[in-house]
């Protein structure tokens, strides 16, 4: 669709200096081939996800258990988006959230912060929440709703399924009130089967999927971000990291960074006012 592609690149970067330098030189070196990023690994690779390692478009996902980020080498070896955890809850914020938050912009890395959701919390007070601790900045991505189980925790709710999605909207609706974007839904497979299986949705989806392509595990549902791996390496952090990979290419990235809205969306939902225009 070329109509949704013809933007101009010198707008970011008047409006988003820094991160448009970390954008224009990431896009260079991703011209290079298709091993995008040599300085990135992988300590229990998975053969059944080898085709995302073809995509262009990689990040990460972080929280305080990265422990201290060096953002500058993490930038250098071709980081092109960070999901940084933010809070949890209606009364968690991650320690090391700010100091990631403006470390990841610093470095020139488009980053989003992430809300992990607690059953046993309003949907109101979890969006309240987010909201008094997240920035509404404009160069950020989209805020992201993380949805699953969570077994392990105390809380064990008996919620009806119309009943979680209701939670789930009035919490997406507060963050895309608060920062003006549509946000971006994390799921894994049980919960995707168990809830949001044939649900529209105009949000973006980043599934999870390590041992197969999304395509083979999620029913009806493309992924705009794909986490591929938890047990991914990338200079500048120790220790295991989430990696994930966007579906599609490098202007597509742009057009999302520049407009908040998935390209494949982009048309229907701009006339809502829920997009930035192209420009």
């Amino acid at each position: 669709m070329p109509q949704q592609r013809a933007f101009a690149i010198p707008a970011l970067a008047k409006k988003f200096l820094p991160l448009a330098v970390g954008l224009a030189l990431a896009g260079i070196l991703a011209a290079c081939g298709h091993n995008y990023y040599p300085a990135k690994g992988d300590s229990k690779p998975h053969p059944g996800v080898a085709r995302a390692h073809s995509l262009p478009i990689h990040g990460i996902d972080i929280s305080r258990h990265q422990g201290n980020i060096d953002w500058r080498t993490v930038a250098q070896a071709g980081t092109r988006f960070a999901f940084i955890k933010a809070t949890d809850g209606g009364d968690h914020l991650d320690p090391n959230f700010r100091r990631n938050w403006d470390g990841a912009r610093a470095a020139g890395i488009p980053r989003g912060a992430y809300h992990f959701i607690y059953w046993c919390r309003s949907g109101e007070e979890q969006a309240a929440w987010f909201a008094a601790n997240v920035p509404a900045e404009p160069d950020a991505l989209p805020p992201v709703l993380d949805l699953e189980w969570n077994n392990h925790s105390a809380c064990k709710p008996n919620l009806t399924r119309d009943e979680v999605l209701a939670k789930v909207r009035v919490i997406l609706a507060g963050m895309e009130a608060h920062t003006g974007k549509v946000p971006i839904i994390y799921t894994d497979i049980n919960f995707h089967r168990d809830i949001l299986e044939g649900v529209p949705l105009d949000n973006p989806m980043w599934l999870r999927s390590v041992a197969a392509e999304p395509r083979d595990r999620y029913r009806n549902r493309d992924f705009t971000f794909w986490q591929y791996t938890q047990t991914g390496t990338v200079p500048g952090i120790s220790g295991d990291v989430d990696r994930n990979a966007w579906f599609g290419s490098e202007s597509d990235w742009i057009q999302f960074f520049m407009t908040g809205c998935d390209p494949r969306t982009y048309l229907r939902l701009a006339p809502q006012g829920r997009c930035a225009p192209l420009k």
